[in-house]
């Protein structure tokens, strides 16, 4: 049999899903979700409005029931769904009581085993007790940090004869393997749905599906230790903001460079104010692609100028943070050296060699470490821990990819970001 595509629908308007559901089903999708933000923003109505669009096409609703089986069901039933999914977390009344549902209602039960730490055992259960699919589930927050199903995926298919589904950052890249791992259901989200071209995105899944392909994409994948830099270089101080619930960056930075993007991790200076000596010390000791973060106190004289930003480059850096102040700026701007700093000043210091290398600094209130993820541009300057790196990037490149199709959804509908969004509605009154 061949694998199933499943776009998940997973909205808060349901406009908004409608058209890409349409695109999906366009580019060849099997089945459709309604996926649970959209069942919690829209109810059931949105179930109703895909079956009445799509009125030969397997509709699935993610209800996630925890409880009220019966009920729960029932709804999803006579709103035109052809399957729904229980939590394999829910007690087994619940889940026995919706799989006897199904069977007097004509819908597929499917159990999701999110969040179950014996799911080979719970499948099994499942399975025995009469569920028409499993689906094993990496939520959106786990694969923010890395996390993929593909080994569960490969346990649990070697153990059960129903159908399996899959779901968790599946993309054009890494669908034909999960496929390879027993999927047969194969479930994709944001890489349909965050598309600029939902209609192509999903020819390109279902054509990785079909053919066992490894097809290329740019978006919709996480990334691990070894490619935050990369991804950094594809997102903005914005978007690293509001992936991280709106965080504050650095402020009271003037942006020496206009149009040069930084990116590296930091390697941390603390000096007196006047005192660049260290600053400069600190080139020789810093490895190719670090970012110089110097905390002069946030006062003049200048520790920075044309010649130590030659030096920099010979060295390779990405650029230097100096909470103090900078000089020669005519010449950084030619030399197209990404360089922030507090002041501007023409006046320079004297080179003392007081101060530290590789301590901790706290500027504007924020602890930067060596080895923290620098990434500055036109908007300013945000700091990435790097126990934290892999989340906080992940998340940044969601909101990127957010954004892509927000973007095109208002410039193909010729229309506003208040009503592609639907502002009004969500206002709180």
């Amino acid at each position: 049999m061949a694998p199933i595509l499943q776009v998940a629908l997973d909205f808060i308007d349901l406009h908004r899903a409608m058209k890409v559901a349409e695109e999906a089903v366009e580019g060849g999708a099997d089945w459709l979700e309604a996926g649970t933000p959209l069942i919690k923003s829209e109810g059931l109505n949105a179930v109703r409005q895909l079956h009445k669009a799509f009125p030969t096409y397997y509709i699935v609703a993610d209800m996630k029931t925890m409880d009220a089986g019966r009920i729960e069901m029932e709804s999803a039933s006579k709103a035109g769904a052809r399957s729904a999914i229980v939590m394999g977390a829910a007690s087994d009344s619940t889940v026995k009581e919706c799989i006897e549902a199904g069977k007097n209602y004509g819908l597929d039960i499917g159990v999701d085993l999110l969040g179950i730490k014996d799911y080979v055992n719970r499948a099994r259960e499942v399975e025995g007790w009469g569920s028409s699919y499993l689906n094993i589930h990496i939520p959106i927050d786990d694969q923010m940090k890395g996390q993929n199903p593909f080994e569960r995926l490969r346990e649990v298919t070697r153990q059960v004869k129903i159908p399996v589904a899959v779901a968790g950052g599946i993309n054009s890249e890494n669908a034909a393997e999960a496929v390879k791992a027993g999927a047969q259901i194969v479930i994709v989200g944001g890489a349909i749905t965050k598309a600029v071209d939902a209609k192509k995105a999903t020819q390109e899944v279902k054509q990785a599906l079909l053919t066992g392909q490894v097809i290329s994409t740019e978006f919709y994948k996480r990334v691990s230790s070894n490619g935050i830099k990369e991804a950094l270089q594809k997102v903005s101080t914005s978007n690293v903001s509001d992936g991280a619930h709106r965080a504050a960056g650095l402020w009271g930075f003037q942006v020496i460079t206009p149009g040069q993007k930084m990116v590296g991790s930091a390697l941390t200076v603390r000096c007196y104010p006047g005192d660049w000596a260290k600053p400069v010390e600190a080139i020789d000791l810093a490895q190719p692609g670090q970012v110089l973060v110097i905390d002069a106190g946030g006062a003049g004289p200048a520790i920075w100028g044309e010649l130590a930003t030659h030096s920099a480059i010979q060295k390779g850096l990405a650029g230097v943070v100096v909470n103090g102040a900078i000089r020669d700026t005519y010449e950084i701007k030619k030399l197209n050296f990404p360089a922030f700093a507090r002041l501007i000043m023409p006046n320079a210091g004297e080179p003392k060699g007081l101060g530290e290398i590789g301590v901790p600094v706290s500027v504007s209130g924020i602890t930067i470490c060596t080895g923290d993820w620098i990434i500055g541009d036109d908007d300013g300057i945000m700091i990435i821990p790097r126990q934290e790196a892999e989340e906080k990037v992940n998340r940044a490149m969601d909101w990127l990819e957010k954004e892509n199709r927000i973007r095109a959804e208002i410039q193909k509908g010729k229309s506003s970001l208040a009503k592609v969004i639907d502002l009004l509605k969500w206002e709180k009154r």
